[in-house]
């Protein structure tokens, strides 16, 4: 089972050593998942301007069908977006990503309780996914909305905050950083300490660097080669890395025919520390990080 109700999981020694005693589990509603082999979170996108060609839009019964398929395929949790975060897109209305969203959040949840995240940064939208039975709040802004914060934690619901420079209209509009790792562990700590002030629970907090999300070539790279540096916030590691734009600028492909590219990075991220992998293409990624995994712990 990948979802377990208690808590009794131990880490080995040399995985202690390494990760500063990060917890190795994350309370999801009321149950735990395990962090013990990585773990893969389903994108589904209900969109018409996905930057990966993917998106469904207006085509519920189609969007729950591929959210279906890729828990078959061993996703762990399908994160539904209804409003496109592709650099320069332009925001949509809350009740038009209400409408986009719920009806796929409460089928799924239905079928698969606790497993289901909304990516949202509106309070509102949030809410709604929570009384359709989504349990994670993935908010690609910071979790720096109040109100939304108020939201996760009156519903005891998960946050996975992530870091982006600027908005998504904006936010590749040359971004600099003096060290790019340092300026995004002290943006997350600061909404980590805002986030269990306000009432998240601390083990129900996961962390996102933001790969493609204000980012260079040469910062998405460096933000991967020093994924380790992450490890000492005590938070796992969330890391989405699928079919992005780094991968085309290194391949030059366009991101339908990212694939060997998307599995090349998320397999180096696991390496480097990442816990959870965002993915569009769940069973190639599942089946790559499996025998990823066997080999890095033969290491220890």
């Amino acid at each position: 089972m990948t979802f377990s109700s208690n808590d009794d999981g131990e880490d080995t020694v040399a995985e202690r050593k390494r990760t500063k005693s990060l917890p190795y589990s994350v309370k999801i509603g009321t149950c735990t998942l395990r962090l013990d082999i990585p773990r893969i979170i389903g994108i589904l996108n209900v969109t018409p301007d996905s930057f990966s060609g993917d998106g469904i839009a207006g085509d519920a019964l189609t969007a729950i069908e591929r959210g279906e398929m890729m828990f078959d395929s061993g996703a762990d949790i399908v994160d539904i977006g209804g409003e496109s975060t592709r650099p320069g897109a332009a925001p949509i209305s809350e009740e038009e990503e209400i409408r986009r969203t719920i009806e796929v959040v409460e089928a799924l949840a239905r079928r698969h309780p606790g497993r289901i995240s909304i990516d949202t940064h509106r309070p509102r939208v949030a809410e709604s996914a929570i009384y359709a039975g989504a349990t994670i709040i993935n908010d690609v802004t910071g979790l720096r909305d109040g109100e939304l914060r108020k939201v996760v934690a009156d519903h005891d619901a998960t946050a996975i905050i992530m870091h982006m420079k600027g908005a998504p209209r904006t936010m590749q509009t040359r971004p600099r950083y003096r060290d790019v790792v340092t300026e995004i562990k002290a943006f997350l700590n600061d909404r980590i300490e805002e986030a269990e002030n306000d009432g998240i629970g601390s083990r129900k907090i996961m962390i996102d660097p933001g790969i493609g999300f204000g980012k260079t070539l040469d910062h998405n790279l460096q933000i991967l080669s020093r994924l380790r540096e992450f490890r000492s916030m005590g938070k796992p590691i969330v890391i989405g890395v699928s079919r992005k734009s780094f991968i085309g600028k290194i391949t030059g492909l366009p991101p339908e025919q990212r694939l060997e590219g998307s599995i090349a990075a998320a397999v180096m991220a696991v390496r480097n520390g990442a816990d959870i992998v965002r993915v569009h293409d769940v069973s190639e990624t599942v089946r790559a990080l499996k025998v990823a995994h066997a080999i890095i712990h033969a290491e220890d």
